[in-house]
């Protein structure tokens, strides 16, 4: 398979640069993926889509503000740091922009010097891994220095950081919100669980690698990023259960789809585990745990756009996204959602 067969036509007026003023409110494609019959609703609709004996599956990654900026120590060059995850205490991998002089022993200091770091060692693609030196407690210097790290596509100041995340994040860690998740209210998942929808949570650690371009021609020479995941027990247990009540698996997002298919990837039943993946989902691949998928509309040539054509097919899915750029709807973080049944 070629890159260019996940190819679509986007006008960039398509891109969403804002949450709906409503979570709920923004649209709902539903494509059946074996007939590749689509329906036009709600997002609020999806109640009417979940049966009793379902169980929903929701990531609850809290995305932390990981873009800061700052100055280096002796020149005053300015830099950008952006945070991807922790290593250990106060030591963290990060990419900076400009990167290429900040070798091991550079400095760099954020707002009025209450947060300064240095860098360790270059790792991989060029990241850092730097050690931070505060006073008090690190997430909540992050907290005031720090800002939500928007995707690139994404130009618009956000006033509110709270629309960029989940109204069940619970576990920081995020550079990216599993933004699938943004559509639900508190409201919303109250009304679904009084339906006898059960809910479960998974937590997976969104990187930037989840939305780095495939660059090379055959997907199959692309390399994924790794991304670290929790799978709890009652979680677990839950899918188990699901299935062996004919229930449906609906996965809320790719990266909670990620994190069941990585454990279930031997087709048995769930067992608790956490650890690192760097899954690829592409077509051909089979899918051991979810049955449905509430996602959004990906990037064309992504890893995700990739993932949904492989539970869907891509015929299906290219028709459906060609669909929704011909209806209007709204793309990316901050855009519409699909419901893969």
């Amino acid at each position: 398979m070629k890159r260019q067969d996940f190819y679509y036509e986007l006008p960039p007026e398509l891109i969403a640069q804002e949450p709906t003023e409503d979570r709920a409110s923004s649209r709902l494609m539903c494509l059946d993926k074996t007939t590749g019959e689509i329906r036009h609703r709600h997002f609020y609709d999806i109640i009417d889509e979940l049966n009793a004996g379902d169980c929903l599956i929701l990531n609850d990654t809290k995305v932390i503000p990981a873009r800061l900026y700052g100055v280096k120590e002796g020149s005053g060059g300015h830099i950008e740091f952006l945070l991807l995850h922790k290593h250990k205490l106060d030591e963290w991998e990060v990419i900076l922009k400009p990167g290429r002089k900040a070798k091991p022993g550079a400095r760099f200091v954020f707002g009025s010097g209450e947060l300064r770091a240095e860098v360790l060692e270059v790792v991989n693609d060029g990241n850092r891994i730097v050690k931070f030196y505060y006073d008090g407690v690190f997430e909540e210097v992050l907290d005031r220095l720090g800002e939500m790290p928007l995707p690139h596509y994404i130009t618009k100041k956000l006033e509110d950081k709270d629309r960029y995340q989940t109204v069940y994040a619970k576990c920081s860690g995020s550079a990216a919100a599993p933004t699938a998740g943004l559509h639900f209210t508190k409201e919303l998942l109250n009304e679904i669980q009084n339906k006898g929808v059960r809910i479960g949570y998974v937590t997976l650690h969104v990187g930037l690698g989840t939305f780095r371009p495939v660059k090379a021609d055959d997907i199959l020479d692309h390399k994924m990023h790794s991304e670290f995941y929790i799978l709890p027990r009652e979680t677990a247990e839950l899918v188990n259960e699901t299935k062996k009540k004919g229930g449906r698996v609906v996965a809320v997002g790719t990266t909670a789809t990620r994190t069941l298919e990585t454990v279930g990837a031997d087709g048995s039943e769930l067992k608790p585990q956490t650890g690192w993946t760097d899954i690829f989902i592409y077509p051909g691949k089979k899918f051991n745990v979810i049955d449905a998928l509430i996602t959004n509309f990906h990037l064309p040539e992504s890893t995700l756009i990739m993932l949904v054509s492989a539970l869907a097919g891509r015929e299906n899915i290219l028709n459906a996204y060609n669909e929704a750029v011909k209806e209007r709807y709204r793309f990316f973080s901050f855009g519409d959602a699909m419901l893969i049944e």
